[in-house]
């Protein structure tokens, strides 16, 4: 929705709007009473200043010390998504101790990353805003539950969400794109998918939200993550929540 040039500049984002779009986003956000957000991409950037290939490096290492590397394919190996060791080694050790164990130390990895997160830009005065505006938010997120309730405790934004934080659970597979977090989100706050809507960063985030029926708005933070949801079918596109932000403040009394 929002065109940015190529380069690196960082004045804020170009405002040449595709109409069609702009109407969508007005659509989305006046609908929407209750809002869903991913937590890493969307609130902020959780590997920031703490690698994910490094957490990702450290988890395949563990396996190995244990004898263990056969759980995983060359590509998982190489993959720079931790989840991506986690989920395969709950498809092959399905509810093992082995997996609690590397769900933990993902955990506790994510948790030192946590204090080191970049946040998003506009993310926090747009949760701040859509609160003060009487919208119910609720974060659906595979990173931990704990993670998310120390990155909002830093940020002051614990208040914004409370207690709607649905996190990775010990059941892997019910990880999205399956929309497992978002239906617990629904039934916790008693409201139906066509008032929510939720914003993501990834293909996963849109196939658990249509698979809910709950509206989508894209946030991609560079032209590689919106092509990747632009493939994925997603129409609308933000490259900036500013331009969320901008919307809400034209709604009547904001």
């Amino acid at each position: 929705m929002v065109r940015r040039p190529l380069g690196n500049h960082h004045h804020g984002p170009d405002t040449q709007v595709v109409p069609s779009e702009s109407n969508e986003l007005r659509e989305l956000v006046a609908r929407a009473r209750v809002v869903l957000w991913d937590f890493d991409g969307p609130i902020c950037r959780l590997f920031a200043g703490h690698s994910a290939e490094r957490v990702t490096d450290g988890l395949v290492e563990w396996l190995a010390g244990r004898g263990l590397l056969g759980l995983l394919t060359e590509t998982e190996r190489e993959s720079p998504d931790p989840q991506v060791v986690l989920r395969a080694v709950d498809r092959r050790r399905l509810g093992s101790d082995l997996r609690a164990e590397l769900e933990e130390r993902l955990t506790h990895e994510e948790l030192r990353a946590a204090s080191s997160a970049m946040p998003t830009a506009w993310a926090d005065p747009l949760i701040r805003t859509w609160t003060a505006l009487g919208a119910r938010l609720a974060v659906t997120t595979n990173n931990s539950a704990r993670v998310v309730f120390t990155y909002l405790e830093s940020r002051g934004l614990t208040a914004c969400f409370a207690p709607h934080i649905y996190g990775r659970t010990e059941d892997c597979h019910l990880l999205k794109p399956d929309p497992h977090c978002v239906h617990r989100a629904l039934s916790a706050m008693r409201v139906a998918p066509s008032a929510a809507l939720m914003i993501g960063d990834a293909p996963s985030d849109l196939v658990a939200a249509r698979e809910a029926g709950v509206p989508f708005l894209g946030y991609a933070r560079n032209e590689r993550k919106e092509g990747l949801l632009r493939e994925a079918g997603v129409t609308t596109v933000v490259r900036s929540l500013e331009t969320v932000l901008r919307e809400l403040r034209r709604r009547p009394g904001a």
